[in-house]
């Protein structure tokens, strides 16, 4: 080695006979051993509990993972492209950015899109109105598009599909286009419909539905005229194993009727179209998609198409409008933003961000525009497009996809050996277990176990949202009003027990008002009144923080002074047993009492007569429900 200098730059100029490996100098570390030093750190720990997450798919994950842990996964000897898709359908990671836009008026619609689709959109997801269907209004729709240059995918009354493509197809061939080069998708899903509306369809109904669709499509080969949109089972809550299960099982049960009612198996595969929702878990979506690829492959496999394009999956990702909230609402951006990474790094074919303020209002401009620009800056500045199937080779989600794969396959024999999806939705066997897990995510969310930045933690103490909620009336044009003869689906979001919870403290005639009466120990006052602050503030409370008493005398004479409805006391545990009776003393029964955290004297506490204690264990909800019917009038 030797050191020169070059235009005063020092650079190390390292001169070699053969090859350097630095790994060479280190000793190789064994699983083992990686576990023993572990075990050591944890003290007598359980690594079990301490470490390995147990997710709500129902299998374990480690904190860590190791080469030899790709031993037997199948996943890695794949290739872009190639079977069983895992790795993509293509040996790129280009993927068609959607918009959504609303038809009901033809000529509105189309000026819309042709605004959108020179701001960086090249996929177009339009909602038709079945009343107007006809020539002139696909004429008007379209009108200075080139749907040659654009996907063009559509969604319509399910029974008014196969009219769709025959007006579709007329038009092209107006205009004189290849129309065996057009790209895009009717969303005909007859089964949506029933988990939807509760509507019951005949599976003779289905099968005719949508095997009339595929054959209106014949002459526009790139086009999907079939819809599987288990991204209605994500907006509803379930987990992402469930949301791959269920779809596979629907796809497949497409595939069953279309074949067993003459469609050839080649069209009927390539005719169908996945949409999936994008949820919260960032590498557990990831492998959503690379699973999904994977098994729908193995299952297409199965009914032997003649053409490997019936083995690809086409998934539409939608960012999910489950985790969505109203209040803090610039922080869906940052769930949708994270979302799309885990897409496009899933290599999804088309994606859709759905605007930030959809929760609340009719989104506008600048909503759908930063909606737009979440993808493109995926794009055009960090590159997502450039790279395909990043995750590959990686020890943690290899194991991942092929963890998440198991419990979806699981899922899907589940169902078929019960007969089908068809039948699995006619019994509401779906839509019982879906309200299960929302049950148990609502649970979650109320105890925040599972947390939402600015509704059931971190909240804006001082936002309030009532003035910007816009009611707005169902736009589907597909009959809503129906009468459910089948269970349907929930329509709920996450957090929309904490949203009503603090709109009731936003109409009420007065604000309830927490006074934080912190004493004694420093670090814990802080940290309890800061504990304490949050978690009022997520039903609207007005909350009042204080640096420190002297004594709680003086503390509950100010807070009364304040106009206080709650006194909190903020202190250390080995404090509380002098503080608390004192400060139940002097507070007498004027306001309501609480101590912040789970002392060990908590029962003698209670037994004084102390009523309410908030620590990291209580139901925050249920709690906050409480203090509502105690304080709102």
């Amino acid at each position: 080695m030797r050191l020169v200098k070059i235009n005063s730059i020092n650079l190390i100029i390292i001169m070699a006979e053969k090859k350097l490996n630095f790994l060479a100098d280190f000793p190789a570390i064994s699983t083992q051993e990686w576990m023993d030093k572990i075990t050591t750190d944890l003290k007598g720990a359980d690594f079990t509990k301490k470490l390995v997450w147990r997710t709500s798919e129902g299998f374990n994950v480690m904190p860590f993972y190791r080469a030899e842990n790709l031993e037997g996964i199948q996943t890695t000897d794949s290739a872009p492209g190639k079977f069983p898709y895992v790795r993509g359908v293509k040996q790129n990671n280009v993927w068609a950015v959607c918009q959504n836009v609303d038809a009901s008026s033809a000529k509105d619609a189309n000026s819309k899109a042709r605004e959108i689709l020179n701001k960086g959109v090249d996929s177009l997801v339009i909602k038709l109105n079945k009343e107007e269907l006809s020539a002139e209004y696909i004429k008007t729709l379209l009108d200075g598009i080139d749907a040659s240059s654009v996907e063009l995918n559509f969604t319509i009354c399910i029974r008014k599909s196969a009219e769709l493509f025959k007006l579709l197809i007329d038009y092209f061939k107006s205009k004189k286009y290849d129309l065996s080069k057009l790209k895009g998708s009717v969303n005909c899903d007859p089964i949506n419909r029933m988990l939807l509306k509760g509507k019951q369809l005949s599976f003779d109904k289905v099968s005719e539905i949508i095997k009339a669709s595929v054959e209106a499509s014949a002459e526009l080969p790139l086009y999907r005229a079939v819809g599987v949109n288990a991204i209605s089972l994500n907006n509803s809550g379930a987990y992402c194993a469930q949301e791959l299960g269920y779809a596979l099982s629907w796809g497949a049960q497409y595939m069953t009727m279309l074949t067993e009612a003459g469609v050839d198996s080649t069209e009927a595969g390539r005719n169908i179209k996945f949409k999936f929702g994008i949820g919260e878990n960032y590498f557990m979506e990831i492998a959503k998609f690379r699973a999904a690829r994977m098994l729908w492959a193995k299952i297409t496999e199965a009914y032997k198409p003649s053409c490997d394009c019936a083995l690809k999956m086409n998934i539409h990702a939608e960012t999910s409008r489950f985790n969505m909230t109203i209040y803090d609402a610039n922080v869906n951006m940052l769930r949708s933003q994270t979302e799309a990474m885990s897409a496009a790094l899933g290599g999804v074919d088309s994606m859709t961000v759905t605007p930030y303020d959809v929760t609340f209002k009719t989104p506008d401009d600048f909503s759908e525009r930063i909606a737009r620009n979440q993808q493109l800056l995926l794009k055009e500045e960090s590159h997502f497009d450039k790279v395909v199937d990043p995750a590959a080779g990686s020890y943690y989600l290899e194991n991942l996809t092929a963890m998440i794969a198991e419990q979806a396959w699981k899922l899907f024999i589940e169902i078929d050996n019960a007969g089908g999806f068809f039948a699995a939705v006619e019994n509401s066997t779906v839509q019982k277990a879906i309200k299960d897990t929302l049950a148990k995510r609502q649970k979650d969310v109320a105890s925040r176990k599972e947390v939402y930045l600015g509704t059931n933690q971190f909240p804006n103490f001082n936002e309030k949202a009532a003035t910007k909620i816009e009611a707005t009336a169902c736009a589907c044009k597909c009959g809503c009003q129906v009468e459910s003869v089948i269970e349907a689906l929930p329509k709920v979001r996450a957090a929309e027990e904490f949203e009503e919870l603090r709109l009731a403290t936003e109409k009420a005639a007065k604000c309830p008002k927490a006074f934080m009466l912190t004493i004694g120990n420093l670090a814990m006052r802080l940290a309890r009144a800061q504990f304490s602050c949050n978690f009022f503030a997520c039903a609207g409370y007005e909350v009042i923080d204080n640096i420190g008493f002297d004594t709680v005398e003086e503390g509950v004479a100010e807070a009364q002074k304040a106009g206080a409805d709650i006194i909190v006391l903020c202190s250390s545990d080995d404090e509380y047993a002098e503080f608390a009776p004192a400060a139940f003393k002097a507070i007498a029964g004027k306001q309501l009492f609480v101590v912040a955290g789970a002392p060990a004297c908590m029962e003698d506490l209670q037994k004084a007569g102390i009523e309410h204690f908030i620590n990291v264990k209580v139901n925050v909800l249920e709690t906050l429900k409480s203090f509502n019917a105690k304080l709102l009038k």
